[in-house]
């Protein structure tokens, strides 16, 4: 993952610059493209959170897991306020960071909502994120952690 966003800034929800080799570090991603103005989105959003809370924030010890929002909002204020009162407590690429296009088009993303699921170094474990977690609640993470050790194994030989 430090591949993927070096050399950029990522944000929390209280607005602070976040570094993300050390926030994404050995983590699995979810890079997650969503519009406030999407209602598909808007759906998928909170059955997210309540994926993200219970694998992070309640799990002991938390979930190896991270998401990045990635806004296909239509201005700045309407991510921030999608965001703040949509999303979960991760971190998000700042809406005026012209890389968003550059993600869309490494990831084929041509409609929101879309979560792709990715390991450290941005290789793809699935570009389907949503319907996966819509069919398979949290089970689908232990999916996505055999995948990126299956990658790793792999890299390693």
């Amino acid at each position: 993952m430090v591949e993927l966003f070096a050399g950029k800034t990522l944000l929390n929800k209280e607005g602070d610059l976040i570094d993300p080799e050390e926030a994404l570090r050995n983590k699995v991603v979810g890079i997650y493209f969503s519009a406030g103005w999407c209602p598909p989105c808007r759906d998928f959003t909170p059955v997210l959170c309540d994926f993200y809370t219970k694998l992070v924030e309640e799990s002991e010890p938390p979930a190896q897991f991270e998401i990045v929002f990635i806004s296909s909002d239509k201005s700045s204020d309407d991510m921030v306020e999608y965001y703040h009162d949509m999303h979960g407590d991760w971190l998000a690429l700042p809406w005026t960071d012209q890389y968003k296009h550059e993600l869309k088009k490494r990831f084929n993303i041509t409609a929101v909502p879309k979560l792709v699921i990715v390991k450290e170094n941005g290789d793809v474990i699935t570009d389907k994120g949503r319907k996966q977690i819509r069919e398979q609640g949290l089970a689908c993470f232990r999916s996505w952690l055999e995948v990126a050790e299956v990658f790793q194994n792999f890299e390693a030989s």
